[in-house]
């Protein structure tokens, strides 16, 4: 569905974007690829890191920031798909700083809508964390209300042809700032004791290009609305100290602001309206009375998805689909040759 169109992704120099430039680039014939970043200098590094690649894709490197609407606006110019990966991320920073976090992710989001809307976008993806469900820190409220904006987005645009939709996820191995490359630094260091929040912790565990598979698929499945969460592991923190290092000590140091012990990606307040298929979970919007069931066919494979029970939570402390010590290694081994 990407040959010979225009797909611009905000945040383009991120973890996210440069694995999905790079992929989108290797498997799909785009009439152009615009990446729209900030930081002048990501972009030159990024622009030499594709020289490497055969393309006939005309690749742009747009200069702007998503607070500002104008630019976007411009940049928005004959595209068809749009990916929203752009965000202020980083927690800690995100309770120190609240406003900045406030103005690039709620406002930055509410500015791809109305850009997208003027500029008649056909599709738009807007990425969300496992933090947006039953936030605690101000970063996870920002994304939460970022994702409100886009589900409602789809009402804004009226009888315009455009679709919104979310793709919710939890943290990507080896991106930057993950716990991984953390603790790999402290083994190769020497260090005598690994620092861990909490013996307990647990989160969801996505690798990049997996990440950047689901996104993709989902422009083929979204219908306006959704929010597309997919079937994760979940790992242990402690069991990645021990997978790196198993002779490593450990120094509980205690819960960051606004952090919590296991991750939701699918609550108990959400159920009413999840849909369960193979690989993955939707979240419908209800629009209109009865409108759950316009979802329940997989537009991708035709596949019929299910509602979950009444009481059904898609948490991280679940030991289900927890990854052993073993499989952590084999999975840092994996990730770390890509």
């Amino acid at each position: 569905m990407f040959n010979n169109k225009t797909l611009l992704i905000t945040g383009g120099t991120g973890s996210f974007g440069k694995s999905c430039v790079k992929f989108l680039l290797k498997e799909y014939k785009l009439k152009k690829l615009i990446i729209f970043s900030r930081d002048e200098l990501k972009q030159f590094n990024l622009s030499n890191e594709l020289k490497n690649i055969r393309t006939k894709t005309k690749v742009r490197f747009f200069l702007g920031d998503v607070r500002d609407k104008d630019r976007l606006k411009l940049a928005f110019n004959r595209v068809d798909y749009v990916i929203h990966a752009a965000a202020l991320k980083q927690i800690p920073a995100a309770e120190y700083n609240p406003q900045e976090c406030i103005k690039t992710n709620i406002y930055g989001a509410e500015n791809i809508i109305f850009a997208a809307i003027e500029k008649k976008v056909k599709k738009i993806i807007a990425l969300s964390t496992d933090k947006a469900c039953n936030p605690i820190n101000l970063y996870g409220a920002t994304k939460l209300a970022s994702d409100k904006l886009f589900i409602s987005a789809n009402t804004l645009a009226g009888a315009e042809n455009i679709s919104f939709s979310v793709v919710r996820y939890g943290n990507v191995i080896n991106s930057r700032g993950s716990v991984i490359p953390f603790f790999q630094k402290i083994s190769e260091n020497k260090k005598k004791e690994f620092p861990l929040t909490h013996k307990e912790m647990t989160r969801f565990f996505i690798t990049i290009k997996e990440s950047v598979k689901f996104v993709l698929d989902s422009f083929a499945r979204m219908q306006g609305g959704e929010i597309f969460i997919p079937k994760l592991p979940t790992i242990k923190i402690a069991d990645i100290i021990k997978a790196i290092n198993k002779d490593a000590k450990i120094k509980i140091i205690g819960i960051r602001p606004g952090e919590k012990i296991h991750e939701t990606l699918g609550g108990k307040d959400e159920s009413r309206n999840i849909l369960e298929f193979r690989n993955h979970y939707i979240i419908a919007p209800r629009f209109e009375e009865n409108s759950l069931k316009n979802y329940y066919i997989d537009p991708l494979d035709k596949q019929k998805g299910k509602a979950v029970s009444e009481n059904f939570e898609y948490d991280s402390s679940n030991t289900s689909n927890r990854l052993s010590i073993k499989d952590i290694k084999k999975v840092i081994s994996n990730t770390s040759q890509e």
